[in-house]
Protein backbone atom coordinates (compact mmCIF):
# COMPACT_ATOMS: atom_id res chain seq x y z
CA UNK A 1 0.00 0.00 0.00
CA UNK A 2 1.37 3.42 -0.66
CA UNK A 3 -0.55 6.70 0.67
CA UNK A 4 -1.71 8.45 -2.10
CA UNK A 5 -1.21 12.22 -2.69
CA UNK A 6 -5.17 11.78 -3.75
CA UNK A 7 -6.49 11.16 0.07
CA UNK A 8 -9.65 8.84 0.44
CA UNK A 9 -9.09 7.20 3.46
CA UNK A 10 -6.35 8.39 5.72
CA UNK A 11 -4.47 5.07 6.91
CA UNK A 12 -2.82 6.14 10.93
CA UNK A 13 -0.90 4.11 12.48
CA UNK A 14 -0.77 4.04 16.62
CA UNK A 15 2.25 3.06 18.36
CA UNK A 16 0.41 2.04 21.78
CA UNK A 17 3.28 2.58 23.72
CA UNK A 18 4.59 1.25 27.28
CA UNK A 19 3.22 -1.70 27.52
CA UNK A 20 2.08 -1.75 31.05
CA UNK A 21 0.50 1.56 31.31
CA UNK A 22 -2.37 2.78 29.32
CA UNK A 23 -1.81 2.93 26.07
CA UNK A 24 -3.00 -0.61 24.94
CA UNK A 25 -5.91 0.14 26.41
CA UNK A 26 -6.91 3.28 25.27
CA UNK A 27 -6.53 1.50 21.23
CA UNK A 28 -8.71 -1.16 22.88
CA UNK A 29 -11.30 1.76 23.88
CA UNK A 30 -10.92 3.51 20.36
CA UNK A 31 -11.74 -0.34 18.72
CA UNK A 32 -14.89 -0.13 19.97
CA UNK A 33 -16.55 3.33 18.24
CA UNK A 34 -16.92 3.99 14.48
CA UNK A 35 -14.50 5.93 12.75
CA UNK A 36 -13.76 7.28 8.99
CA UNK A 37 -10.07 6.37 8.81
CA UNK A 38 -8.69 3.08 9.25
CA UNK A 39 -6.54 2.58 12.44
CA UNK A 40 -3.82 0.11 12.84
CA UNK A 41 -1.87 -0.54 15.51
CA UNK A 42 1.69 -1.23 16.68
CA UNK A 43 2.57 -3.58 19.07
CA UNK A 44 2.44 -6.67 20.47
CA UNK A 45 -1.37 -8.39 19.59
CA UNK A 46 -1.70 -10.48 22.34
CA UNK A 47 -0.74 -7.23 24.57
CA UNK A 48 -3.75 -5.96 23.09
CA UNK A 49 -6.24 -9.15 23.36
CA UNK A 50 -5.06 -9.33 26.93
CA UNK A 51 -5.84 -6.03 27.76
CA UNK A 52 -9.61 -6.00 26.04
CA UNK A 53 -9.71 -9.59 28.19
CA UNK A 54 -8.81 -7.33 31.48
CA UNK A 55 -11.62 -4.58 30.55
CA UNK A 56 -14.23 -7.18 29.33
CA UNK A 57 -14.10 -5.48 25.90
CA UNK A 58 -14.56 -7.26 22.98
CA UNK A 59 -11.90 -7.49 20.05
CA UNK A 60 -10.75 -8.88 17.44
CA UNK A 61 -7.16 -8.36 15.84
CA UNK A 62 -5.88 -9.41 12.23
CA UNK A 63 -2.69 -9.19 11.52
CA UNK A 64 -1.77 -5.92 8.63
CA UNK A 65 -2.44 -6.70 5.36
CA UNK A 66 -1.30 -3.56 2.94
CA UNK A 67 -4.66 -4.25 0.79
CA UNK A 68 -7.03 -5.44 3.33
CA UNK A 69 -6.14 -2.45 5.67
CA UNK A 70 -6.00 0.35 2.41
CA UNK A 71 -10.45 -0.68 1.49
CA UNK A 72 -11.54 -2.01 4.18
CA UNK A 73 -14.22 -0.25 6.53
CA UNK A 74 -12.94 0.46 10.29
CA UNK A 75 -15.33 -2.31 12.14
CA UNK A 76 -16.35 -1.37 15.65
CA UNK A 77 -14.46 -3.92 18.02
CA UNK A 78 -12.07 -4.89 15.12
CA UNK A 79 -7.87 -3.55 14.58
CA UNK A 80 -5.42 -4.19 12.20
CA UNK A 81 -2.11 -5.01 13.96
CA UNK A 82 1.14 -4.61 13.05
CA UNK A 83 2.70 -6.98 15.26
CA UNK A 84 5.84 -6.28 16.99
CA UNK A 85 6.99 -8.74 19.61
CA UNK A 86 7.34 -8.05 23.81
CA UNK A 87 10.65 -9.26 25.22
CA UNK A 88 8.15 -10.51 28.28
CA UNK A 89 4.50 -10.54 29.22
CA UNK A 90 3.23 -7.59 30.07
CA UNK A 91 1.30 -6.70 33.32
CA UNK A 92 -1.21 -3.45 33.83
CA UNK A 93 0.74 -0.62 36.32
CA UNK A 94 3.95 -3.03 36.29
CA UNK A 95 7.13 -1.70 34.74
CA UNK A 96 9.77 -3.74 33.25
CA UNK A 97 12.85 -2.19 31.70
CA UNK A 98 13.37 -5.82 29.28
CA UNK A 99 10.23 -4.31 27.09
CA UNK A 100 11.85 -0.89 26.73
CA UNK A 101 13.30 -2.15 23.03
CA UNK A 102 10.16 -3.03 22.19
CA UNK A 103 9.08 0.31 22.81
CA UNK A 104 11.60 2.23 20.79
CA UNK A 105 11.26 -0.74 17.77
CA UNK A 106 7.51 0.17 17.30
CA UNK A 107 8.77 3.76 17.15
CA UNK A 108 10.83 2.73 14.23
CA UNK A 109 8.61 0.63 12.96
CA UNK A 110 6.17 3.30 12.33
CA UNK A 111 8.49 6.04 11.35
CA UNK A 112 9.56 4.02 8.98
CA UNK A 113 6.36 2.90 7.55
CA UNK A 114 5.68 6.22 6.88
CA UNK A 115 8.76 7.39 5.54
CA UNK A 116 8.00 5.02 2.93
CA UNK A 117 4.72 5.52 1.89
CA UNK A 118 2.84 2.90 3.79
CA UNK A 119 0.33 5.21 5.69
CA UNK A 120 -0.45 8.48 6.35
CA UNK A 121 0.74 9.55 10.08
CA UNK A 122 1.80 7.94 13.22
CA UNK A 123 -0.02 8.86 16.57
CA UNK A 124 2.07 7.99 19.69
CA UNK A 125 0.39 6.58 23.19
CA UNK A 126 2.18 7.61 25.68
CA UNK A 127 5.54 5.94 27.00
CA UNK A 128 7.54 5.63 30.08
CA UNK A 129 11.19 7.17 29.36
CA UNK A 130 12.61 5.75 32.75
CA UNK A 131 11.91 2.03 31.21
CA UNK A 132 13.75 3.51 27.94
CA UNK A 133 16.76 5.01 29.81
CA UNK A 134 17.34 2.01 32.26
CA UNK A 135 16.71 -0.79 29.31
CA UNK A 136 19.93 -2.14 27.92
CA UNK A 137 19.06 -0.82 24.54
CA UNK A 138 20.00 2.73 25.53
CA UNK A 139 22.71 5.46 27.25
CA UNK A 140 20.99 5.90 30.33
CA UNK A 141 19.51 9.37 29.89
CA UNK A 142 20.31 9.58 26.10
CA UNK A 143 16.35 9.05 26.11
CA UNK A 144 14.75 12.29 26.30
CA UNK A 145 11.09 11.54 24.82
CA UNK A 146 9.08 11.52 21.34
CA UNK A 147 9.81 14.37 19.61
CA UNK A 148 13.88 14.35 20.00
CA UNK A 149 13.87 10.28 18.83
CA UNK A 150 11.81 11.24 15.91
CA UNK A 151 14.11 14.11 15.41
CA UNK A 152 17.06 12.39 15.03
CA UNK A 153 15.59 9.19 13.08
CA UNK A 154 14.48 11.41 10.64
CA UNK A 155 17.94 12.96 10.47
CA UNK A 156 16.59 17.07 11.03
CA UNK A 157 18.43 19.15 12.83
CA UNK A 158 15.41 21.01 14.71
CA UNK A 159 12.22 20.13 14.95
CA UNK A 160 9.24 21.68 16.94
CA UNK A 161 6.84 20.68 19.71
CA UNK A 162 3.25 22.27 19.08
CA UNK A 163 -0.20 21.56 21.37
CA UNK A 164 -2.93 21.96 20.22
CA UNK A 165 -6.77 21.60 21.42
CA UNK A 166 -9.81 22.88 18.83
CA UNK A 167 -9.17 26.45 19.11
CA UNK A 168 -4.95 26.99 20.42
CA UNK A 169 -2.09 26.26 18.87
CA UNK A 170 0.63 26.66 21.75
CA UNK A 171 4.76 26.07 19.95
CA UNK A 172 7.39 25.95 21.90
CA UNK A 173 10.85 27.63 21.44
CA UNK A 174 12.86 25.23 23.48
CA UNK A 175 11.43 21.41 25.05
CA UNK A 176 12.72 19.37 27.89
CA UNK A 177 15.87 21.66 28.73
CA UNK A 178 16.49 22.41 32.93
CA UNK A 179 14.98 26.27 33.17
CA UNK A 180 18.25 27.85 34.78
CA UNK A 181 19.30 26.45 30.79
CA UNK A 182 16.83 27.94 29.05
CA UNK A 183 17.79 32.15 28.86
CA UNK A 184 20.96 30.43 27.34
CA UNK A 185 18.88 28.41 24.19
CA UNK A 186 17.32 31.41 23.25
CA UNK A 187 19.32 32.74 20.46
CA UNK A 188 18.21 34.44 17.26
CA UNK A 189 19.58 31.25 15.35
CA UNK A 190 16.95 28.93 17.11
CA UNK A 191 14.28 31.26 17.62
CA UNK A 192 14.60 31.70 13.56
CA UNK A 193 14.32 28.11 12.70
CA UNK A 194 11.32 27.47 14.99
CA UNK A 195 9.69 29.94 13.74
CA UNK A 196 10.37 28.95 10.31
CA UNK A 197 9.12 25.90 11.14
CA UNK A 198 5.93 26.55 12.53
CA UNK A 199 5.65 29.06 9.75
CA UNK A 200 5.91 26.83 6.89
CA UNK A 201 3.87 23.70 8.60
CA UNK A 202 0.75 25.79 9.49
CA UNK A 203 0.60 26.81 5.83
CA UNK A 204 1.33 23.05 5.10
CA UNK A 205 -0.65 21.18 7.49
CA UNK A 206 -3.54 23.58 8.27
CA UNK A 207 -3.51 25.09 5.26
CA UNK A 208 -3.22 28.22 7.00
CA UNK A 209 -1.93 30.91 3.97
CA UNK A 210 -0.25 33.69 6.42
CA UNK A 211 -0.49 32.55 9.85
CA UNK A 212 -0.63 35.11 12.43
CA UNK A 213 2.20 33.73 15.20
CA UNK A 214 2.11 35.49 18.47
CA UNK A 215 5.11 35.25 20.56
CA UNK A 216 5.88 35.69 24.04
CA UNK A 217 8.82 37.30 26.00
CA UNK A 218 11.17 35.34 27.98
CA UNK A 219 11.25 37.32 31.18
CA UNK A 220 8.44 38.71 33.04
CA UNK A 221 6.41 41.38 31.09
CA UNK A 222 8.13 40.70 28.47
CA UNK A 223 11.32 42.64 30.10
CA UNK A 224 9.97 45.81 31.14
CA UNK A 225 11.99 47.51 28.45
CA UNK A 226 15.14 46.20 30.16
CA UNK A 227 14.69 46.38 33.80
CA UNK A 228 13.77 42.60 34.13
CA UNK A 229 15.83 41.39 31.44
CA UNK A 230 17.61 42.40 28.04
CA UNK A 231 17.09 39.29 25.88
CA UNK A 232 13.97 40.74 24.43
CA UNK A 233 15.86 43.78 23.85
CA UNK A 234 18.87 42.07 22.99
CA UNK A 235 17.90 38.79 20.70
CA UNK A 236 14.15 38.28 20.46
CA UNK A 237 12.86 41.52 18.81
CA UNK A 238 15.31 41.83 16.64
CA UNK A 239 14.78 38.29 15.50
CA UNK A 240 11.08 38.71 14.86
CA UNK A 241 11.83 41.89 13.24
CA UNK A 242 14.14 39.70 10.94
CA UNK A 243 11.79 37.06 9.74
CA UNK A 244 9.20 39.59 9.72
CA UNK A 245 11.33 41.01 6.90
CA UNK A 246 11.23 37.60 5.24
CA UNK A 247 7.24 37.53 5.10
CA UNK A 248 6.60 36.14 8.56
CA UNK A 249 3.95 37.15 10.79
CA UNK A 250 5.23 37.27 13.95
CA UNK A 251 4.13 39.45 16.76
CA UNK A 252 5.72 40.64 19.97
CA UNK A 253 7.47 39.70 22.24
CA UNK A 254 4.24 39.49 24.39
CA UNK A 255 4.37 39.37 28.60
CA UNK A 256 3.30 35.57 28.81
CA UNK A 257 0.86 37.05 31.13
CA UNK A 258 -1.56 38.51 29.35
CA UNK A 259 -0.28 36.56 25.98
CA UNK A 260 -3.28 33.86 26.84
CA UNK A 261 -6.35 35.88 27.09
CA UNK A 262 -9.06 35.92 24.17
CA UNK A 263 -8.67 39.76 23.56
CA UNK A 264 -4.73 38.45 22.15
CA UNK A 265 -5.53 35.07 20.72
CA UNK A 266 -9.20 36.20 18.80
CA UNK A 267 -6.96 36.56 15.69
CA UNK A 268 -3.95 34.36 16.49
CA UNK A 269 -3.45 31.29 14.30
CA UNK A 270 -1.09 29.95 17.16
CA UNK A 271 1.27 31.01 19.93
CA UNK A 272 5.26 30.76 20.80
CA UNK A 273 6.40 30.17 23.68
CA UNK A 274 10.27 30.51 25.21
CA UNK A 275 10.14 27.57 27.19
CA UNK A 276 8.17 24.17 28.19
CA UNK A 277 6.58 25.80 31.57
CA UNK A 278 5.35 29.07 29.83
CA UNK A 279 3.41 27.67 27.36
CA UNK A 280 1.86 23.99 28.14
CA UNK A 281 0.25 24.52 31.66
CA UNK A 282 -2.19 27.84 30.12
CA UNK A 283 -2.68 25.04 27.30
CA UNK A 284 -3.51 22.18 29.69
CA UNK A 285 -5.86 23.87 31.76
CA UNK A 286 -7.31 25.36 28.97
CA UNK A 287 -8.09 22.04 27.13
CA UNK A 288 -6.41 18.71 28.98
CA UNK A 289 -7.62 15.73 27.62
CA UNK A 290 -8.80 17.57 24.43
CA UNK A 291 -5.14 18.57 23.17
CA UNK A 292 -3.06 16.60 20.74
CA UNK A 293 0.45 17.12 20.69
CA UNK A 294 2.04 17.57 17.48
CA UNK A 295 5.42 17.38 16.14
CA UNK A 296 6.30 19.70 13.19
CA UNK A 297 9.40 20.25 11.20
CA UNK A 298 9.22 15.82 10.16
CA UNK A 299 9.11 15.10 6.98
CA UNK A 300 5.92 12.71 7.90
CA UNK A 301 2.93 13.68 10.47
CA UNK A 302 3.24 12.67 13.67
CA UNK A 303 0.74 13.91 16.42
CA UNK A 304 0.25 12.19 20.04
CA UNK A 305 -1.74 12.46 23.55
CA UNK A 306 -1.50 14.66 26.23
CA UNK A 307 -0.91 12.86 28.89
CA UNK A 308 1.52 10.37 30.47
CA UNK A 309 1.20 6.55 31.27
CA UNK A 310 -1.04 6.95 33.90
CA UNK A 311 0.24 3.51 35.89
CA UNK A 312 -2.42 3.55 38.10
CA UNK A 313 -5.31 3.69 36.19
CA UNK A 314 -3.71 0.70 33.43
CA UNK A 315 -6.05 -2.60 33.80
CA UNK A 316 -8.93 -0.68 35.63
CA UNK A 317 -11.39 0.78 32.75
CA UNK A 318 -11.06 4.38 33.77
CA UNK A 319 -8.64 5.69 31.50
CA UNK A 320 -10.23 8.58 29.15
CA UNK A 321 -9.06 8.06 25.61
CA UNK A 322 -10.54 11.23 24.32
CA UNK A 323 -6.96 12.90 23.94
CA UNK A 324 -5.89 10.04 21.60
CA UNK A 325 -9.50 10.66 19.64
CA UNK A 326 -8.19 14.15 19.31
CA UNK A 327 -4.58 12.82 18.35
CA UNK A 328 -6.04 11.02 15.59
CA UNK A 329 -8.57 13.02 14.24
CA UNK A 330 -5.67 16.20 14.17
CA UNK A 331 -4.05 13.78 12.11
CA UNK A 332 -6.27 12.87 9.49
CA UNK A 333 -6.95 16.56 8.97
CA UNK A 334 -3.49 17.03 8.89
CA UNK A 335 -3.28 14.51 6.08
CA UNK A 336 -6.21 15.90 4.40
CA UNK A 337 -4.51 19.20 4.11
CA UNK A 338 -1.45 18.07 3.06
CA UNK A 339 -3.18 15.95 0.27
CA UNK A 340 -4.71 18.76 -0.86
CA UNK A 341 -1.54 20.61 -1.41
CA UNK A 342 0.17 18.11 -3.93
Amino acid sequence: MTASNTLTTPVLAITAGEPSGIGPELCVQIAQQAWDYQILVICDKQLLLDRAQQLGLPLNVSDFNEAETETAEHQPGHLWVKHVPLAEASIAGELNTANGAYVLKTLDVATQGCLDGHWHAMVTAPLHKGVINDSSEVVTGSFTGHTEYLRDYCGKEEVVMMLATEDLRVALVTTHLPLREVADAITPERISRVARILHHDLQKFFAIDQPRILVAGLNPHAGEGGHLGMEEIEIIEPTLKALNNEGLNLIGPLPADTLYTPKHLEHADATLAMYHDQGLPVLKFHGFGRAANITLGLPIIRTSVDHGTALDLAGTGTADSGSLETALKVAAQMAAAYSTKQ
